[in-house]
């Protein structure tokens, strides 16, 4: 799973924004799909172009990611290889694009967790779910030096 991060929550979030206000959502188009819409806040490529390097080879983003080598020259392959960069496998490119990840979904209550993966309200859903999830984590992490407390004025003057 993506390693917990600020700019990685940051990024789901927006995303998660981004979708909410839009209407181009189209789970079949490479660069306004689940996936299409986290590498357009990632690369700040437009949908077009994502889809348009897409083309270049066969299959959806599971597919492509299944073929994915970082060395290739590709155009598709270099946009994943930005978004494995910024802290992304490709596991979780595929779980997003299928919102499949347990771990994601075992954060939903129960009756939430039927997502339908190509219903962009879901999608919404699980970006958040997915957020909260590696915020958790993040705060886990952090250790807080423990002082020990000072006397007090009072304690000092008695």
């Amino acid at each position: 799973m993506a390693r917990p991060s600020v700019e990685i929550i940051e990024a789901l979030r927006k995303t998660a924004n981004t979708l909410a206000s839009t209407k181009h959502y189209q789970w079949g188009h490479m660069g306004a799909c689940n996936c299409g819409f986290l590498a357009q806040e990632i690369t700040q490529f437009k949908k077009e172009e994502i889809h348009a390097r897409a083309m270049q080879r066969y299959g959806d983003w599971t597919e492509q990611l299944n073929d994915y080598c970082p060395t290739s020259g590709l155009p598709f392959d270099d946009l994943i290889s930005e978004l494995i960069a910024f802290g992304f496998d490709a596991d979780d490119l595929k779980h997003l694009e299928r919102l499949s990840d347990g771990t994601v979904l075992r954060t939903l209550p129960l009756e939430q967790r039927n997502l339908s993966h190509n219903k962009k309200a879901d999608v919404i859903v699980y970006l958040h779910a997915w957020a909260s999830l590696l915020e958790a984590k993040l705060v886990e992490k952090i250790n807080l030096p423990v002082f020990e407390q000072e006397k007090t004025f009072a304690e000092v003057s008695i």
